[in-house]
């Protein structure tokens, strides 16, 4: 494991005339928000908040509003003084920084894509995009060329000489999505970035960043309000509520793990099949034996739909189905012609949503790896036990707090 990029360690923000008296003894000591606010008047903005953030992932913080999320991410480059705690940037404590010095560290360490996407009007686009490197001192022929290849990425090269008024919404933001590539920086901050753009653009704009992370490998602190966003392009999320982390784990964990009551009923409403992968529901694969007979494979399958034989390559080749091997029994057939061959195939890392279609056949998928060889048994009757955990996992927190 790379040691962190940022890293947040026990951080407190008070708002208000006396941030650091009684208000943050209340916070410290455990007293929620609401009551914090109602005790001392002064707001709870942040509240023994810790995470690390690890090169080339992207961390999305994700919360209502007033969960501290916004707040989280304006530390990280000192936009907001922290109350108590320290907030690291590989070894730099970025809230002693002051000055030039923190000047120099926001253009240097950190870019930001703005809501609303912050462009001068008079300016071209090429001009907006290369703006941060403006402010850095790079004469226009280098910056124009950074800023061309900034644009390129984001599909608006043949808009450089066009004014923002002249293009949509989504392109727009990508004009500010640019601007903070072009900078260069190893860390951009994006606060609900997307959040403005219509959802058609919003998923396009959503692709196209996850796109060129991968080949830039930056690393992205994002904030959301919207938790389908946070489970889509996030390696891993953190959720926030009133100040405080509630659950931080990757898109899996967050669905199929949630840590309270709270994580619960957020996730019950998002499309499962999306973020839930083939490996979280498969099975051993337990493969059958080209030389048994029926009567020892039926023993074998137990109470499950099917198994697989497999090559010397340990390739999958026939499917014997449970149903088929009773069939062969009652009609005294045996057991290589009652195998079959035409079985689907999955990936570990293929979501459940790709695979919906062919569970539909009632029939195991085989899971096999990028050679071929078969590494799992994915039965559709887990799949659908699978897609009903959250729900139990709902009335189980419910239960918690009535008993």
């Amino acid at each position: 494991m790379p040691e962190p990029i940022v890293r947040l360690e026990n951080v407190f923000k008070i708002f208000g005339s006396q941030p650091r008296g009684r208000a943050l003894e209340l916070a410290k000591a455990g007293v929620v928000k609401n009551d914090v606010q109602a005790a001392t008047g002064h707001v709870v903005g942040m509240s023994d908040v810790s995470f690390d953030v690890y090169p080339g992932e992207i961390f999305v913080i994700m919360g209502l509003s007033g969960s501290g999320k916004s707040t989280a991410i304006r530390t990280v480059n000192k936009l907001h003084e922290i109350t108590d705690g320290k907030v690291w940037f590989e070894d730099i404590d970025v809230q002693s920084l002051s000055g030039t010095d923190l000047q120099d560290f926001r253009r240097e360490k950190m870019a930001m894509v703005f809501q609303h996407f912050a462009l001068f009007p008079h300016r071209s686009v090429i001009d907006n995009a290369g703006y941060g490197l403006k402010v850095k001192g790079i004469d226009k022929v280098e910056r124009d060329k950074r800023s061309m290849v900034a644009l390129d990425l984001v599909g608006l090269g043949a808009f450089a000489q066009s004014h923002p008024h002249e293009l949509s919404g989504g392109m727009q933001q990508r004009v500010g999505l640019a601007r903070a590539l072009a900078a260069d920086t190893p860390v951009m901050l994006m606060d609900e970035a997307f959040s403005a753009l219509d959802p058609l653009i919003r998923r396009q704009m959503q692709d196209e960043m996850m796109e060129i992370q991968k080949e830039l490998e930056k690393t992205i602190l994002f904030i959301t309000h919207d938790l389908n966003e946070a489970l889509r392009i996030g390696d891993r999320v953190c959720i926030m509520k009133d100040g405080a982390v509630v659950q931080i784990g990757t898109p899996e964990e967050i669905l199929t793990q949630p840590a309270t009551g709270y994580v619960a009923e957020f996730v019950q409403d998002v499309d499962q099949g999306r973020v839930i992968e083939v490996h979280e529901v498969m099975v051993d694969p337990e493969p059958l034996s080209a030389s048994t007979n029926l009567k020892e494979a039926m023993l074998q399958l137990g109470d499950r739909a099917g198994a697989f034989i497999i090559d010397g390559d340990g390739k999958p080749t026939h499917m014997l189905t449970a149903a088929d091997a009773v069939r062969a029994m009652v009609n005294n057939i045996g057991f290589a012609e009652c195998c079959r061959v035409d079985f689907e195939t999955t990936s570990a890392t293929a979501t459940l949503n790709t695979v919906y279609a062919s569970s539909g056949r009632g029939m195991p998928i085989a899971v096999i790896d990028d050679d071929g060889r078969l590494i799992g048994n994915l039965d559709p009757r887990h799949i659908m036990q699978e897609m009903g955990r959250v729900e139990n996992l709902i009335d189980g927190f419910e239960r918690e707090v009535f008993m």
